[in-house]
């Protein structure tokens, strides 16, 4: 079976299999493709070899666009946590009777 990357050019780039089956991308396909250490690749096996895409984890993107929103409205990660405290403090207090100065 032949090893080949989805591609617009027809321009063939040739990497060779490691040990443990490991290939290495062309640094010019990651750096279309916004590759970079850790990120997660969908292998699809084809009539005529395989085929690699570029995966994005919901939750990154979830996070990145709250961390955005955040921005937006003037606000930091650090502050959205701190306001939490106080609410989760008030609310152990009201349903469990313990005094807020004994929470974080």
């Amino acid at each position: 079976m032949t090893f080949g990357i989805a591609m617009n050019s027809p321009q063939r780039k040739l990497v060779r299999v490691q040990e443990k089956g490991q290939v290495t991308l062309p640094v010019d396909i990651r750096k279309r493709l916004g590759l970079k250490k850790g990120d997660l690749v969908a292998v699809m096996d084809a009539d005529d070899g395989i085929f690699i895409t570029r995966q994005e984890v919901l939750a990154t993107r979830a996070l990145d666009r709250i961390g955005d929103l955040l921005r937006e409205h003037g606000l930091s990660l650090d502050e959205l946590i701190e306001s939490g405290r106080g609410t989760r403090s008030r609310i152990i207090e009201e349903r469990y009777g313990l005094p807020s100065d004994t929470q974080d």
